[in-house]
């Protein structure tokens, strides 16, 4: 399966806000990131979700050469698939690898091109 994210891919990470409950701080996304998933639901495909194992690869089309950690884009990724039902959870026994994943360059198109294989 194949699918695109026509935006700009954000990490989950980066950023981080801390807010208080009470007298305990805690620490919550970004509102980027926020943002970022609730404007992914839209190109998520409806299927049936995926509870079997899997190589995620993804190809991240950045707007600029800055230096992204390629890692929190993934998790990032994989939160939003398991929000949205495409995967059932991002452990390991259903998220197999994420071989074949890349950081690329793409100023006028930035996007994440999403391919799910079945292992």
């Amino acid at each position: 399966m194949k699918f695109i994210i026509p935006l700009i891919p954000r990490s989950k990470k980066n950023s981080m806000q801390i807010v208080y409950a009470g007298k305990r701080p805690l620490i919550i996304p970004s509102a980027k990131y926020k943002q970022y998933e609730k404007d992914c639901a839209v190109f998520m495909p409806k299927i049936d979700t995926i509870d079997y194992p899997v190589n995620v690869k993804a190809l991240y089309y950045m707007p600029t050469h800055r230096k992204v950690d390629k890692t929190n884009l993934e998790s990032a990724l994989l939160d939003v698939l398991v929000k949205y039902k495409v995967l059932q959870d991002d452990n390991s026994n259903i998220v197999v690898s994420t071989d074949g994943s890349r950081v690329l360059y793409d100023k006028e198109n930035p996007r994440t091109e999403v391919y799910i294989e079945k292992i």
